[in-house]
């Protein structure tokens, strides 16, 4: 996140200390030190030591719903130290929906020619050991593209981005909460909107019709104004916007080549070793803080009792996929975190609506 002051430009990043690799963490301060010297910018480091169970209450109440999307926190975080300097901040919302800056879009480009050999090579990649690092590693990632590359492209896509599987949802959610419509519904519907052209700008139009609008801006404006920061979207500006959607999906996305216009447009400002640099989010360790920091705030807030009082979700099945993933047999965090996220907020906002 950029900020907008005089000169020079102020620039913050985060990182949450707890639980991350010494390695990574130099990895981290030496590119965003690289980073910063682009252009003079003012760098602002943030290290935080405070962890999920004490920002947990505050994103529930900046959010005002069940938002589940782990990198509100670094997000909130990164807002407040940002207030500190500027009243208006530039984000980079929108680059990789409109460029094609997002991993599964390889996976797309690759599913047609590799799909025919995810059922044979599945067997060996589902026997990796669930990492616990962070929270999109190469591990998962094999996983997930040999558990859907056969799909057809909008079941691939839907299973790529939906944090609990319909089979999932139906064994946690009591009968009586079971959606009466298939959640796949909205992005069928933009599918078909979008006939005539490539799978691969079909699923990026998705994307920026429900994950963008519903995910990403709204993270962004919440967190930030939570702090009275004003944060604006230079990527969603109508013109470039226009002319990203106007763009070949082919001079987005190539092999495993991502962002290529977008990176050649900036390759003159910005260091070679930031363009061809690992892809890096704003991804917390939710996975370690699942099985160690928030083991009592898992087992205050998903117990059988409090679970039963709510009445949304079989107490036996979360008590499985809680313990699966702190005996490190499986990988459920990001399902972990939204039954947490939701919980908090049905408990202090939704029992008595």
């Amino acid at each position: 996140m950029k900020t907008s002051a005089s000169s020079p430009p102020n620039c913050v990043s985060a990182c949450a200390t707890p639980f991350v690799h010494t390695s990574l963490l130099m990895s981290r301060l030496e590119y965003s030190s690289r980073a910063g010297s682009i252009r003079r910018y003012s760098l602002h480091w943030l290290r935080r030591n405070r962890h999920a169970v004490e920002l947990l209450p505050a994103l529930a109440e900046a959010f005002d719903e069940p938002f589940a999307d782990g990198s509100a926190i670094p997000t909130y975080l990164v807002s407040q130290l940002a207030r500190q300097h500027v009243k208006v901040s530039l984000t980079g919302e929108g680059g990789d929906e409109l460029f094609g800056g997002y991993n599964y879009y390889v996976g797309h480009r690759l599913a047609p020619t590799l799909g025919r050999f995810s059922s044979t090579i599945r067997p060996l990649v589902e026997r990796l050991p669930a990492s616990m690092a962070k929270s999109s590693t190469l591990e998962y990632r094999l996983k997930r593209f040999t558990r859907s590359a056969q799909l057809a492209t909008l079941d691939r896509h839907y299973t790529w981005k939906t944090i609990m599987p319909v089979e999932e949802r139906s064994r946690l959610l009591l009968p009586e909460h079971r959606p009466p419509h298939d959640p796949r519904d909205l992005m069928s519907e933009l599918f078909k909107e979008s006939q005539g052209v490539d799978d691969l700008a079909r699923v990026m139009d998705i994307d920026i019709g429900l994950f963008l609008v519903d995910d990403m801006l709204v993270k962004t404006d919440r967190a930030s104004m939570a702090h009275s920061l004003e944060a604006r979207v230079p990527f969603l500006d109508p013109v470039v916007a226009e002319f990203a959607l106007a763009l070949p999906s082919s001079l987005k996305v190539r092999g495993f080549s991502k962002k290529r216009l977008l990176k050649q447009a900036v390759a003159p400002l910005v260091p070679s070793p930031i363009l061809k640099g690992e892809k890096r989010g704003f991804a917390m360790p939710l996975a370690a803080w699942l099985r160690v920091e928030l083991r009592p705030m898992i087992a205050d807030l998903l117990s059988a009792t409090n679970l039963r009082r709510q009445g949304f979700f079989h107490p036996d099945a979360v008590a499985q996929m809680v313990a699966e993933h702190q005996e490190q047999r499986a990988d459920h965090h990001r399902q972990i975190w939204a039954l947490l996220v939701f919980s908090l907020w049905f408990d202090r906002y939704g029992a008595g609506r």
